[in-house]
């Protein structure tokens, strides 16, 4: 249940609103939703988009960290677009849970889908 248009006349948006908005890959088709938010705790900062897809009734789906840069929201699709593909999620670098503590695995992420790193964007660095 998307719920990312429960306040369309505001610019902030709960991440409570978010989990379970749609993403929308080429051509518009559904490639998953929004699982949750990965914050960065100095600059408050969205990171990253923790996005599901694939199992059946909630089982045997995948989640894959995405960078946040890599997504625009679309109030025509209620949803948000991108250009990442279900291929390109299947051969992301790999993640683990150690991996939000490895500068180079999120560089590598950042460079792979072709955004700009959070920790660089809007005005220098955090850490």
């Amino acid at each position: 249940m998307a719920r990312a248009t429960a306040h369309p006349d505001h610019h902030c948006i709960s991440s409570e609103d978010i989990q379970g908005t749609e993403v929308y890959g080429a051509g518009g088709k559904n490639i998953g939703e929004i699982d949750h938010l990965i914050i960065d705790k100095v600059s408050g900062r969205v990171a990253y988009a923790v996005m599901s897809f694939g199992g059946f009734v909630g089982l045997g789906h995948s989640h894959y960290p995405i960078p946040w840069g890599a997504l625009t929201y679309d109030s025509s699709l209620g949803g948000f677009r991108t250009n990442i593909t279900e291929q390109q999620l299947r051969d992301a670098p790999e993640f683990s849970d150690d991996s939000w503590q490895d500068r180079d695995w999120e560089t590598r992420t950042h460079q792979y889908y072709g955004t700009p790193s959070y920790w660089e964007s809007r005005g220098g660095s955090v850490r």
